[in-house]
């Protein structure tokens, strides 16, 4: 129920004692919330002379937008660059568990993989409202295979393709439809990328840089082609250099078109970062740094071996390997893990570390009217959390959708 006499006939919530995330700070404000959106209490008051239907006491916690994950692999066993039958009950598994973890919108993100592995496991992805079901579908997020082979990390080298004289054709052909795609990664050094960029872009799809060897005027070329984001920050890109400092100086470079903002994914799981580099990198460009996850199927599993797309994956402890090396494979920390991680090792306040899971992410994919923000008239998807930013709950629309345990007590 999304507007219209329904939603105004609906039930109104309102959520107290609480600190609400709104406008870049915590206020001690009552959230409130009918058919599925945040509501404007004062036009509720003085227009409809309407109070609340329920209440619910928060207990002092903060309510803040719920995550969106814009990088995630997989989960809970669930490979999505498997081209299984079972595709979309794989994604709903994920879509569900990651509730827990205060996630209400992801992209499923398909590693490198051969032409029918996209042709087969794209069109079962649709884009998807979130509910007590789970998490909703923003569109899939394609990492390579048009990457460097210098930079491919766990992505299998058989499988990277470069962009041939019909470079957009080349694309198509490689993925079928892009009907479901919300973000392509891709390495802007390669020849003839700067016309896949325009044409993805022409399309409303997000082109994101990284698996890259590429110099500052490559990056900052392809940003004036219409790219918009950086795939994590620092791995798989040329270190930083201070005559050259590749991909990463995009965040401080002065010639990205006016307007123009960049954001870029930080994988702040305490393995794939230093903390040094977290600091470094939010310090320069706070307002574009999203966190992501880049969990594996192995996430939620524990150690042993495991499948991420055409790879075999080992996880050790708090880190997954491709197997038999010593190359980082994704992510196992869910990401209120990577809030909280962030919080600790930039010293950022409560709320950037919050925006980073939700704001950023909905401003990069161009959403942030609906989705990672608590404004007035925005979907009521939010996340209850502790003062240590534990999930105690996780709303979508409003309605509960997981609960921890101790918080039915």
């Amino acid at each position: 129920m999304r507007g219209g006499q329904g939603a105004v006939r609906a039930p109104v919530l309102q959520f107290t004692n609480c600190r609400i995330l709104r406008g870049r700070a915590l206020l001690w404000e009552d959230l409130w919330v009918r058919g599925g959106r945040i509501l404007d209490p004062e036009k509720l008051f003085f227009e409809e002379r309407r109070v609340a239907d329920e209440q619910r006491d928060c207990g002092g916690c903060i309510l803040a937008p719920g995550f969106i994950d814009v990088q995630i692999n997989g989960g809970f066993g669930v490979d999505f660059s498997q081209a299984t039958e079972g595709v979309g009950s794989g994604v709903a598994l994920v879509a569900r568990r990651i509730l827990s973890h205060g996630v209400t919108s992801f992209c499923p993100t398909l590693v490198t993989s051969p032409p029918e592995v996209y042709h087969k496991v794209l069109p079962q992805i649709p884009v998807k409202s979130g509910g007590p079901h789970g998490a909703g579908v923003l569109g899939v997020h394609l990492e390579g295979p048009f990457i460097s082979r210098e930079k491919r990390g766990a992505h299998p080298e058989a499988h990277l393709r470069s962009f041939e004289a019909n470079a957009f054709h080349d694309v198509l052909d490689t993925y079928g439809s892009l009907d479901n795609v919300r973000i392509v990664t891709l390495a802007p050094e390669l020849g003839r990328s700067h016309e896949v960029i325009q044409a993805l872009t022409a399309r409303g799809i997000c082109v994101s840089l990284g698996h890259s060897v590429a110099d500052l005027q490559a990056a900052e070329e392809a940003v004036q082609s219409g790219a918009t984001f950086i795939t994590h920050l620092f791995n798989a890109m040329l270190p930083f250099h201070h005559r050259d400092p590749g991909i990463v100086g995009l965040l401080t470079s002065d010639r990205l078109p006016r307007g123009r903002h960049i954001f870029y994914g930080m994988i702040a799981d305490g393995m794939h970062t230093n903390p040094a580099a977290l600091r470094i990198a939010h310090r320069a460009h706070p307002q574009g740094l999203v966190l992501v996850t880049d969990a594996v199927p192995a996430l939620g599993l524990g150690n042993g071996r495991h499948t991420l797309g055409q790879q075999e994956v080992e996880v050790d402890g708090l880190t997954a390997y491709v197997a038999g090396t010593q190359t980082l494979s994704g992510s196992i920390a869910p990401m209120d893990v990577c809030v909280r991680h962030f919080l600790q090792a930039t010293g950022c306040s409560v709320e950037s570390a919050l925006e980073a899971a939700s704001l950023h992410p909905a401003q990069l994919l161009g959403l942030e009217k609906r989705k990672g923000t608590l404004d007035f008239g925005a979907d009521a998807d939010f996340v209850v959390l502790d003062d240590s930013l534990h999930v105690r709950a996780t709303y979508i629309s409003g309605e509960l959708v997981w609960q921890a345990e101790e918080a039915r007590q």
